[in-house]
C-alpha cells in the first residue's frame, strides 16, 4: 500500500491522549562511556548489586548495576529514581547528547499531529513552558483548559503554566557495544535503552477537577483515547493519598470519557517494577479498555499477576510467539471488555482478537503494517518530522524471520480467535529506540479505530 492511502485512512480521526509527558535527556552510550561508568565502582559490587536487582535507584551503584543488566540481556528497562537532590546532581554531571519530548502521551500527540489526523486533545498534569515548547506547532494539537467556567481548547504551545519540569534520563546503546566487567567482556545483544525515570512528589497522574468535569464533553469530541503513564503512580504520597485513590480516579476518568459517546480506549502498558502498581493497572485500567499494547516482557508480567506463572516464565525465558499468542488469548478470555490485545517485539507486531471482530484479518494486518512503517521510520531517522519521512520507513525490508512468524501465527486462527501479524522492518543500527513501542501501538490503534469508523459509516 502507498503511504498516501495509509494517511488518507486515518485523516478524519480524533484522539484524546493522557497523562504522561516529560523532557527526555538522552545519552547515546559508546563503549568508553560504559567502561568509564563501571570503572567508577568496584566491579564485584556491581555484580552483587545486579543479583539484588534493585527496583528503585537509590544510589549510583543501583543505576550502573541495572544498566549493565539491561545491556547484558538486551532487554529495555525503566527504573524509577528516588527523589533525592544529591542523586539528581550525580546524574546531572553526565553530558547528555540531546533533549526532546518524552512520555507516551507526549510522543503519541506529536506523532499524530505530524501525521495530520483531524484533532488531538492532549492532557498532562504538568505543563511548563519548556514542556509546552516540545510539542509540535500544529493547529490540530490542543490542550483543554477551563476559562470562566467553560471548556476551552488551546494550542498546546499557548497553554503552558508555571509547572515543574519532569526529566527522564535515557541511556541508548547499540547492538555490539562492548566493555569489560571483572575480566569478562560484555557485548550488547540488541540495540535498546535504559530509562532512569523521574517520579517527582508533586506529580500526580490525574486529570485536575476543573477539566475533569468536562471529560464527557471531551469524549464526545473524539473517536478514541490513548491512555498511559500509570507506571508513575506511587504507592503512597506525603499528603496521605495512596495509589488506590489515583487508580480509582483513573478508572472513573475512562467512564466519564465514555459517558456521552462509546469511544474506543487503549491502555499502553509499560515497564512497572512495583508489583502492587502493576496489579492495580490490571485491576482498574485493563478491565475498562477495549485495546491494550505491550511488549513480551509486559505481557509476561501481566500473566504472572493473573497466576499463569509457568507461561509467564516461558515468555520471559524464550519469547516464543506461540506462548505470547497463548497469553494474549488468556487476556481476551479474562477481560471481556478487551477487543484487541496488541503485542510488539523486536521481530513482529501482533493483534489477537476474538473471531467476531468486525475487521477482517487483512484489515487487521493493514493496521499492523502501517505501524511497522512508522516504527522503521522513527528508528532510522530518530524522529518523524513530516509525512514524507514515511517513505524512508517503507524502503526498509521486513526482517528475515517474517515469513516463518506469519506461518506460525496463522496456525492459531480458528473459530474463536482472529490473529494478525506483521513482521517488523528491521533497522540494524537504529538512531533511537525510545518511543518505538508507543509509535507502534498508537499507529496500530488509531488505524484500527479509523477502519472501524469507516465500516460503521459505510
Amino acid at each position: 500500500m502507498e503511504i498516501k492511502k495509509f494517511i488518507e485512512t486515518i485523516k478524519g480521526t480524533k484522539l484524546f491522549t493522557a497523562y504522561n509527558t516529560n523532557v527526555d535527556a538522552i545519552k547515546y552510550l559508546k563503549d568508553e562511556d560504559v567502561q568509564k561508568l563501571v570503572d567508577e565502582f568496584n566491579h564485584k559490587d556491581i555484580i552483587e548489586r545486579m543479583e539484588e536487582y534493585p527496583r528503585i535507584i537509590e544510589e549510583p551503584l543501583d543505576f550502573v548495576a541495572r544498566l549493565v543488566h539491561s545491556i547484558k540481556t538486551g532487554k529495555p528497562a525503566e527504573v524509577p529514581i528516588k527523589d533525592d537532590k544529591k542523586l539528581h546532581e550525580w546524574f546531572d554531571r553526565i553530558k547528555y547528547d540531546e533533549e526532546r519530548m518524552g512520555g507516551q502521551a507526549g510522543i503519541v500527540s506529536n506523532l499524530m499531529a505530524t501525521l495530520q489526523i483531524d484533532k488531538i486533545i492532549v492532557y498532562t498534569p504538568f505543563l511548563s513552558k519548556k514542556q509546552a515548547e516540545m510539542f509540535v506547532d500544529y493547529d490540530n494539537l490542543l490542550y483543554p483548559l477551563v476559562e470562566n467556567g467553560n471548556l476551552v481548547l488551546k494550542k498546546v504551545r499557548e497553554a503552558y503554566r508555571d509547572d515543574p519540569i519532569k526529566i527522564n534520563r535515557i541511556f541508548e546503546f547499540k547492538k555490539g557495544l562492548k566493555f569489560k566487567l571483572n575480566g569478562e567482556e560484555i557485548t550488547a545483544k540488541q540495540s535498546t535503552r535504559f530509562i532512569v525515570a523521574s517520579r517527582p512528589e508533586a506529580l500526580r497522574i490525574e486529570i485536575k477537577d476543573d477539566v475533569r468535569k468536562f471529560l464527557p464533553k471531551i469524549g464526545e469530541a473524539v473517536d478514541c483515547a490513548f491512555l498511559s503513564g500509570y507506571q508513575a503512580i506511587k504507592e503512597e504520597y506525603r499528603d496521605g493519598k495512596t495509589a488506590k485513590y489515583y487508580f480509582e480516579r483513573a478508572e472513573e476518568d475512562i467512564k466519564l470519557l465514555k459517558k456521552n459517546k462509546n469511544i474506543k480506549t487503549h491502555l499502553e502498558f509499560a515497564s512497572i517494577s512495583n508489583i502492587e502498581i502493576r496489579k492495580m493497572v490490571v485491576d482498574y485500567i485493563l478491565s475498562n479498555v477495549e485495546s491494550v499494547g505491550m511488549d513480551e516482557t509486559e505481557i509476561a508480567n501481566v500473566l504472572h499477576i493473573l497466576g499463569y506463572d509457568e507461561l509467564s516464565n516461558n515468555i520471559l525465558k524464550d519469547s516464543f510467539i506461540e506462548d505470547v499468542i497463548e497469553g494474549a488469548k488468556i487476556l481476551l478470555d479474562k477481560f471481556k471488555n478487551l477487543e484487541v490485545v496488541q503485542v510488539h517485539t523486536i521481530y513482529y507486531i501482533l493483534f489477537v482478537c476474538r473471531a467476531d471482530n468486525p475487521l477482517s484479518k487483512e484489515e487487521l494486518e493493514e493496521c499492523l503494517e502501517f505501524s511497522t512503517i512508522l516504527a522503521s521510520t522513527k528508528a532510522k531517522l530518530g524522529n518523524i518530522r513530516a509525512i514524507d519521512d514515511l517513505h524512508e520507513g517503507l524502503k526498509i525490508p521486513h526482517n528475515k524471520y517474517g515469513d516463518l512468524l506469519k506461518e506460525i501465527a496463522e496456525k492459531f486462527n480458528d473459530n474463536n480467535y482472529k490473529i494478525a501479524l506483521s513482521p517488523s522492518r528491521y533497522v540494524e543500527k537504529p538512531k533511537s529506540t525510545v518511543g518505538l513501542g508507543d509509535t507502534i501501538s498508537s499507529g496500530a490503534f488509531v488505524y484500527y479505530v479509523s477502519l472501524l469508523n469507516k465500516k460503521r459509516m459505510s
